[in-house]
Protein backbone atom coordinates (compact mmCIF):
# COMPACT_ATOMS: atom_id res chain seq x y z
CA UNK A 1 0.00 0.00 0.00
CA UNK A 2 1.34 3.21 -0.93
CA UNK A 3 0.11 6.50 0.70
CA UNK A 4 0.87 9.96 -0.48
CA UNK A 5 1.80 12.52 1.31
CA UNK A 6 1.03 15.93 -0.25
CA UNK A 7 2.59 19.11 1.18
CA UNK A 8 0.67 21.64 2.33
CA UNK A 9 0.60 25.06 0.24
CA UNK A 10 2.73 27.48 2.42
CA UNK A 11 0.65 31.21 2.99
CA UNK A 12 2.20 33.83 0.64
CA UNK A 13 4.96 35.49 2.70
CA UNK A 14 5.11 39.72 2.40
CA UNK A 15 8.82 40.72 1.02
CA UNK A 16 10.87 41.50 4.10
CA UNK A 17 11.47 45.45 4.58
CA UNK A 18 15.40 45.22 4.02
CA UNK A 19 14.44 43.43 0.76
CA UNK A 20 11.86 45.88 -0.36
CA UNK A 21 14.61 49.07 0.68
CA UNK A 22 16.89 47.15 -0.91
CA UNK A 23 14.90 46.77 -4.21
CA UNK A 24 14.39 50.58 -4.41
CA UNK A 25 18.12 51.04 -3.78
CA UNK A 26 18.94 49.03 -6.85
CA UNK A 27 16.66 51.30 -8.79
CA UNK A 28 18.14 54.30 -7.77
CA UNK A 29 15.76 55.70 -4.82
CA UNK A 30 15.70 55.99 -1.41
CA UNK A 31 12.26 55.73 0.70
CA UNK A 32 12.73 59.41 1.75
CA UNK A 33 13.43 60.47 -2.14
CA UNK A 34 10.56 58.91 -3.49
CA UNK A 35 8.13 60.21 -0.76
CA UNK A 36 9.42 63.80 -2.00
CA UNK A 37 9.38 62.78 -5.45
CA UNK A 38 5.55 62.18 -5.12
CA UNK A 39 4.42 64.77 -3.29
CA UNK A 40 4.46 63.55 0.04
CA UNK A 41 5.86 63.78 3.18
CA UNK A 42 9.61 62.72 3.65
CA UNK A 43 8.01 59.89 5.84
CA UNK A 44 5.07 59.16 4.34
CA UNK A 45 6.22 55.70 2.24
CA UNK A 46 7.81 54.15 5.41
CA UNK A 47 4.27 53.84 6.56
CA UNK A 48 3.36 51.07 4.13
CA UNK A 49 5.98 49.21 5.44
CA UNK A 50 4.53 48.75 8.61
CA UNK A 51 0.82 49.01 7.61
CA UNK A 52 -1.75 49.08 4.98
CA UNK A 53 -1.65 51.62 2.57
CA UNK A 54 -2.63 51.23 -0.62
CA UNK A 55 -1.62 54.67 -2.50
CA UNK A 56 1.95 54.16 -0.81
CA UNK A 57 2.18 50.26 -1.40
CA UNK A 58 1.35 51.45 -5.36
CA UNK A 59 4.08 54.28 -5.65
CA UNK A 60 6.98 52.02 -4.04
CA UNK A 61 6.00 48.93 -6.44
CA UNK A 62 6.23 50.91 -9.36
CA UNK A 63 9.63 52.33 -8.43
CA UNK A 64 11.10 48.77 -7.98
CA UNK A 65 9.22 47.34 -11.36
CA UNK A 66 6.54 44.51 -9.94
CA UNK A 67 3.06 44.38 -8.72
CA UNK A 68 2.47 45.64 -5.43
CA UNK A 69 0.60 42.23 -4.74
CA UNK A 70 4.04 40.26 -4.81
CA UNK A 71 5.42 42.39 -2.43
CA UNK A 72 2.33 42.03 -0.08
CA UNK A 73 0.56 39.01 -0.88
CA UNK A 74 -1.39 39.23 2.52
CA UNK A 75 -2.63 42.62 2.30
CA UNK A 76 -4.10 41.84 -0.90
CA UNK A 77 -5.25 38.31 -0.24
CA UNK A 78 -7.53 39.64 2.44
CA UNK A 79 -8.16 42.94 0.25
CA UNK A 80 -9.69 40.85 -2.73
CA UNK A 81 -11.16 37.94 -0.40
CA UNK A 82 -14.60 37.49 -1.53
CA UNK A 83 -16.76 34.99 0.96
CA UNK A 84 -18.44 31.78 -1.02
CA UNK A 85 -21.89 32.42 0.18
CA UNK A 86 -24.22 29.35 -0.21
CA UNK A 87 -27.72 28.77 -0.31
CA UNK A 88 -29.44 27.20 2.67
CA UNK A 89 -32.94 25.44 0.94
CA UNK A 90 -33.60 23.40 4.01
CA UNK A 91 -34.89 26.16 6.44
CA UNK A 92 -37.79 25.90 9.33
CA UNK A 93 -40.91 26.96 7.94
CA UNK A 94 -42.65 29.68 10.45
CA UNK A 95 -46.28 29.07 11.35
CA UNK A 96 -46.96 32.14 9.22
CA UNK A 97 -45.39 30.52 5.62
CA UNK A 98 -47.41 27.08 7.13
CA UNK A 99 -50.75 28.77 7.45
CA UNK A 100 -50.12 30.50 4.15
CA UNK A 101 -48.92 26.74 2.46
CA UNK A 102 -52.82 25.06 4.21
CA UNK A 103 -54.85 27.90 3.74
CA UNK A 104 -57.39 26.77 0.93
CA UNK A 105 -57.43 28.62 -2.24
CA UNK A 106 -60.66 29.92 -3.96
CA UNK A 107 -61.09 28.79 -7.55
Amino acid sequence: MSVVIRPKKTAPVNWHRADIIAALHKNGWSMRGLSVANGLSEHTLKTAMTSPYPKAEKIIAAAIGVEAEAIWPERYAKRNFTPVLTLVTNFPRTLATEMQLDAPTSN
